[in-house]
């Protein structure tokens, strides 16, 4: 199947074994970029082993089949490409960019890492040992632990709660057996979506994507994973910690859609009004006229299951009452008070030109249409959300605000007085 997108044309194929092959050719550079996406992230977890992806991920490139961490790293660096590996709450990435002479070489290195990594056990322990360092850093970062009490609170048994990293107790728990489990669970042809975009004809990529991955084959005996997550109950509370620190986070969560959702690209738009940039609402209201922030902005991911609609301020400790009201009364604006035509008009120009913005490269068109393609979304999205967004009205924002922002889950970090004094 091939679809043209704006000023790009995306070959999707699916091989014999289930691998989803997207290509873009892009002679314009000598550059090849591909994104190797598996049904792997953190949702893909059990709570129990909360972390396994990352620390799967830190170590999957630190031996394979036939090669140790540093001929892997030697082959990469002799080549000037880039080899890099990621995860995310939905999904598992390997990542790659090389000039196209050394493309082949590098996308049959990634198959082998991919395939067959050997998980030494030095180096399972090495990794576990900087995740537990890593988690204790965080614990003593206001902002990390106001978002992760919040994600807690609001998604409580769902895996969208836990931290990429998990907590210390799961962590330490982790050994080389379980990354093996799990690699053997997930990392199957049927379950990887590969997207190339750059310096390569689509008859020469296929082929090459053939000849490293066309032999693996999904176990017969053991069907794809089905996720069964918790049912997720809405149930609005504050949460506080008290810390020593020089500002008080504060942080109001909603919960919003999924990307699947008719609602997503209405509250991806009123996220971007509300804390997109300096001329953003909340930015100009709260700060700007106000004096009340050091930082503030609002996020909504995109996510494949139920997402998080945030908005979050750094402010004085002696100013935390007056941030929750002053950030609680811009949220509730959106459902009382429909948006006049220009500021709807210019959070659409700033959000499809930040998206066109987000394309220029050959990596990021690989990311981008292996994106929606592992979110099940398929390659015609890229063409679908900026329509999505441009036709969105007042009134649908206005309802999709009555919808989902109504009552916050509020998130507290700050010296013990102004927390605990925020709600009297």
């Amino acid at each position: 199947m091939t679809i043209s997108l704006q000023n790009s044309t995306i070959h999707r194929t699916v091989l014999n074994n289930g691998i989803v092959v997207l290509l873009s050719q892009n002679p314009a550079a000598d550059i090849v970029a591909a994104q190797i996406f598996v049904r792997a992230g953190n949702c893909y977890e059990n709570r129990e082993q909360a972390g396994v992806a990352h620390l799967l991920s830190a170590v999957l490139t630190k031996g394979c089949d036939g090669l140790s961490s540093l001929e892997i790293a030697e082959l990469v660096e002799s080549t000037g490409a880039n080899l890099s590996v990621d995860i995310a709450p939905d999904y598992f990435l390997l990542s790659l960019k090389t000039v196209a002479s050394d493309f082949a070489e590098i996308l049959t290195l990634a198959g082998q890492i991919l395939r067959s990594p050997t998980f030494p056990e030095a180096e399972v322990e090495l990794e576990r040992r900087i995740s537990l360092q890593d988690i204790r850093s965080q614990q003593e970062q206001p902002f990390a632990i106001a978002f992760e009490q919040l994600q807690q609170t609001m998604y409580q048994n769902h895996p969208y709660a836990m931290s990429a990293l998990g907590d210390e107790t799961t962590m330490s728990r982790l050994c080389r057996t379980d990354l093996v489990q799990y690699h053997q669970t997930h990392f199957r042809p049927d379950n990887v979506v590969i997207s190339i975009a750059g310096r390569v004809t689509v008859a020469d990529g296929i082929a090459l994507v053939e000849e490293v991955f066309g032999d693996w084959q999904a176990p017969t005996d053991q069907p794809l994973p089905i996720l069964n997550l918790p049912d997720i109950k809405v149930e609005p509370q504050h949460t506080i910690t008290p810390q020593s620190t020089q500002q008080s986070i504060v942080m109001l969560g909603y919960l919003g859609p999924s990307v699947h959702s008719a609602d997503y690209a209405p509250l991806k738009l009123l996220s971007t009004y509300l804390g997109n940039g300096l001329s953003s609402r909340l930015f100009v209201e709260l700060r700007e006229k106000r004096g009340l922030a050091y930082d503030v902005s609002a996020l909504y991911p995109t996510r494949l299951f139920p997402a998080s609609f945030i908005v979050y301020m750094g402010t004085a400790p002696e100013n935390t009452k007056l941030a929750i009201s002053g950030l609680r009364a811009e949220v509730d604006l959106l459902y009382t008070t429909q948006l006049e035509e220009d500021s709807l008009q210019a959070a659409k120009n700033k959000i499809l030109g930040q998206y066109a913005l987000g394309k220029q490269t050959n990596g990021q068109i690989a990311q981008i249409y292996g994106w929606y393609e592992i979110l099940g979304l398929g390659i015609d999205f890229d063409r679908q959300f900026q329509e999505l967004v441009a036709d969105v009205s007042a009134a649908d924002a206005i309802a999709a605000a009555c919808r989902y922002l109504r009552e916050p889950y509020v998130s507290l970090v700050g010296q013990e007085a102004s927390v605990n004094s925020a709600f009297t």
